[in-house]
């Protein structure tokens, strides 16, 4: 019944017009009209570019029975002579707020029969969700995920339209995960579904603080507003009796910290980090083409680490699952069990090998930290004598680009970065979207450091030219896209994966070096 749907929402309206709202059925609650069917209650929107108030009517058309809305509408849509059958007409001060509100009770409240564990940050979400995913496993339980790459219920893995969606898929998600048998979910929670209330209501036992860097200023305009967004996470949406974990040596994680115990002296919170003062602290890491391994020291004790994962971010991504697996009551020996069992997590330093006798490496990083933290630890990497040996100096080589109708200001810092710690850089196209390629590569060779680079538009041929390029020994990142299996260009997706792309040349290369 509509009565149960609106319950604790924020709706407006006298006693004796609320009292009119309460006798019907709802089958279904949409807010895109062209979702709407029989019997549902539609929620109207304003979004970036549309406005779903202008669509009200379409809706009721298709078969809405109820609408919420936020600002006025017109008569001709209210009037209906047929008072028992026309949709009732609910206001709202906040159409967003009120769609988490009615989408958590509508699918009966599943977090709260859930340990929801939500993870936000600028870079490494994905990566820490998926090392969490195995220790969770590793302990006996049935494990659903939401994130970047896809949707998990256990083992079925269904497509990610969004990092987080919206609150109606979201909350039919944790309904599904329950329902399919899951305890445990976690589910990375982006800024954007912060700022538009996507996963309001919904109860998290953790919050994961991975760090914060630019990204998304686009959307967010400050670094102040996209920082207080994630903070809702652990001011708004975190149970009372809830866990922060938080990255403390990064100066965002920092100011977390003492904003939530300036508020609440007695909050839990596990701090995690390389410097001495965290929580939960690693150190002697040892990092090699096979993998990492480290201790943990937490409370006096020390815990040996092996992880198949690389470089120092991916020591930051294994502490802060494991202090998010803390927070829940996971034994040490589990949490090293499902750190050591962590398989491929795709397009995340992810090697792509086909028998060449140099790395080939394809990694989401789309922002100016995340690629600094990708090729410096090729860096490192590269500086490990390893197989083959080699009689010159190994390099790395980075081929990236940034994306169109986004944050401009980070497109010079970018190619300085790239230019500065790789040996060589290839520029090229990632998603343009609706603007110009050659507008977006003329942003980024604005910041470039020296000359230790060539443009080229084509992605494809970009990653070719690369690979053409590589030397026993080298590194060959492919940034920028990671997972992503196509390329937007004018509105329209084209099939295509950096990783497939990379399997065929670096073959074709295999293929004319074994036929001289």
């Amino acid at each position: 019944m509509l009565k149960e749907i609106l319950n604790g929402c924020d709706y407006t309206g006298s006693m004796r017009d609320r009292a009119t709202l309460m006798d019907r059925d709802i089958s279904g609650i949409a807010y895109d009209s062209r979702s709407v069917r029989d019997r549902y209650l539609f929620v109207a929107i304003k979004g970036e570019t549309v406005d779903g108030h202008d669509f009200i009517k379409a809706a009721i058309e298709n078969g809405a029975i109820a609408v919420v809305h936020e600002h006025g509408i017109g008569d001709s849509v209210m009037q209906n002579p047929d008072m028992h059958s026309a949709p009732r007409f609910i206001s709202v001060k906040d159409s967003k707020r009120a769609l988490a509100c009615i989408s958590n009770n509508f699918y009966q409240r599943p977090s709260e029969s859930l340990t929801l564990i939500g993870i936000t940050g600028t870079n490494g979400k994905t990566t820490t969700t998926y090392i969490l995913k195995s220790i969770l496993e590793s302990w006996g339980r049935h494990v659903g995920l939401i994130g970047t790459i896809q949707y998990m219920i256990k083992d079925s893995v269904y497509p990610a339209l969004h990092t987080t969606p919206e609150s109606p898929e979201f909350q039919s998600l944790l309904r599904t995960m329950y329902i399919s048998g899951c305890t445990h979910v976690i589910s990375e929670v982006s800024s954007h579904a912060l700022a538009q209330y996507r996963v309001d209501n919904a109860v998290f036992n953790t919050a994961v603080f991975t760090n914060l860097t630019r990204d998304h200023l686009d959307f967010h305009q400050s670094m102040e507003n996209y920082f207080r967004a994630k903070e809702r996470l652990f001011t708004e949406l975190l149970d009372q009796n809830g866990t922060s974990v938080i990255n403390s040596d990064d100066p965002y994680g920092k100011r977390l910290i003492s904003g939530l115990k300036a508020s609440n002296p007695e909050i839990n919170i596990l701090t995690y980090g390389l410097e001495t003062g965290a929580d939960i602290i690693a150190n002697d890491i040892d990092n090699s083409f096979e993998g990492l391994r480290f201790k943990i020291l937490f409370n006096g004790r020390r815990y040996d680490i092996v992880s198949p994962l690389m470089g120092i971010p991916n020591v930051y991504n294994a502490l802060s699952a494991a202090g998010a697996a803390v927070s829940i009551g996971v034994p040490w020996d589990v949490i090293s069990e499902g750190i050591s069992k962590t398989g491929r997590i795709a397009g995340r330093f992810e090697k792509v090998n086909e028998g060449q006798a140099f790395l080939c490496i394809i990694d989401y990083a789309h922002t100016e930290d995340a690629l600094d933290r990708l090729i410096s630890t090729a860096r490192e990497i590269v500086s490990i004598p390893h197989p083959p040996i080699v009689s010159h100096s190994p390099r790395v080589i980075t081929v990236f680009g940034c994306g169109g109708d986004r944050d401009r200001g980070k497109r010079p810092k970018m190619g300085e970065i790239a230019t500065r710690l790789s040996d060589f850089v290839i520029i090229t196209s990632d998603n343009p979207r609706s603007e110009k390629p050659l507008n977006i590569i003329k942003d980024i060779e604005d910041g470039t450091a020296g000359n230790n680079y060539l443009i080229e538009p084509d992605r494809k041929t970009a990653i070719r030219k690369a690979v053409e390029m590589a030397d026993d020994g080298d590194i060959v990142l492919i940034a920028g896209k990671g997972h992503e299996d196509y390329q937007e260009i004018q509105g329209v997706r084209h099939p295509f994966s950096d990783r497939a792309v990379l399997r065929e040349v670096v073959t074709n290369r295999l293929k004319m070096k074994h036929a001289e």
